[in-house]
């Protein structure tokens, strides 16, 4: 309680808006997306990666000599200095491979990391991103286009396998992306991940890090590890040993013939909305601070 009255005091004090109650039942994610630039703190990440923040965010350019940024007006292109880094060298790999003149870049986090008022669940302490899986060509867009440009889905059959749109450069990109000691896990639909386990003859290990999971068949996510001296930064528990295509031609095998419904099984219970209260003690320094 007097740490939840200490972070209402602090946030009061900038906005001069709002009761305690008030705060106490606003949403996590109107107080993050209301910030509009990084707080001028050391860059460091608090919490998990569906429960944090960010200080002291990195913006990624709109446009560099082998990225884009999209859907600007979300702002939505910060993170950890780490993520900024990581994203210009896994572009200027893209740039180099067959058709590729770089990369377009979906979500990373907002300016101070937190919940998002649209979206993901994770995305909140800088380490994640999302990698437009279509080859980027045209590093011209202008920004109106760039609202409107289309990424493109590379599956078929719900997601049990790959479609048309899909080469042998979404995979060099991923393995490259994956065999970058900064990442943690990337995860794609579970027919990119069979797919990719099948045409892999020589070194298999990457695919430890390339895991299935629903949606992200426009874009593959990149998480990151905790960067070095983020002593308040909660990793997440490492992937099981091996490649882990048994467990993605599972996940196939269930889209194909989905099992039987459980009777017992209970419904899921909808997840609160998070408050500031829920998050690490230190996001709210990070959302008082200019």
């Amino acid at each position: 309680m007097v740490r939840f009255a200490t972070t209402c005091a602090l946030i009061i004090g900038l906005s001069g808006a709002l009761s305690l109650s008030a705060l106490a039942e606003t949403p996590a994610k109107n107080l993050f997306g209301a910030k509009k630039v990084a707080s001028r703190q050391s860059p460091l990440a608090f919490g998990g990666y569906a429960k944090g923040c960010l200080s002291g965010a990195a913006q990624l350019p709109e446009t560099g000599p082998t990225w884009q940024a999209m859907r600007l007006s979300r702002n939505r292109n910060w993170g950890h200095p780490v993520l900024v880094d990581f994203i210009k060298d896994l572009s200027a790999k893209a740039a180099r491979m067959k058709g590729w003149s770089g990369i377009y870049v979906g979500d990373m986090s907002q300016p101070r990391g937190g919940p998002m008022l649209t979206g993901h669940r994770s995305h909140q302490i800088g380490l994640d991103a999302d990698i437009w899986l279509r080859p980027a060509k045209n590093l011209g867009l202008s920004r109106n286009e760039r609202e409107k440009f289309s990424a493109i889905s590379m599956r078929r059959s719900n997601g049990a396998f790959t479609n048309g749109n899909w080469t042998r450069g979404q995979q060099e990109l991923m393995k490259a992306a994956a065999k970058d000691p900064r990442v943690a896990r990337i995860f794609v639909f579970p027919g990119a991940k069979v797919a990719m386990c099948k045409a892999e003859k020589g070194d298999r290990a990457w695919l430890n890090k390339i895991r299935p999971w629903w949606g992200h068949h426009y874009h593959f996510h990149v998480r990151l590890k905790c960067p070095q001296g983020s002593r308040g930064c909660v990793d997440q528990a490492p992937p099981p040993a091996g490649d882990g295509c048994a467990a993605a031609q599972k996940w196939v095998d269930d889209i194909l013939n989905p099992p039987p419904p459980d009777p017992n099984r209970k419904p899921p219970k909808k997840r609160p909305e998070l408050v500031l209260a829920d998050l690490p003690n230190q996001c709210s320094s990070v959302l008082s601070s200019r």
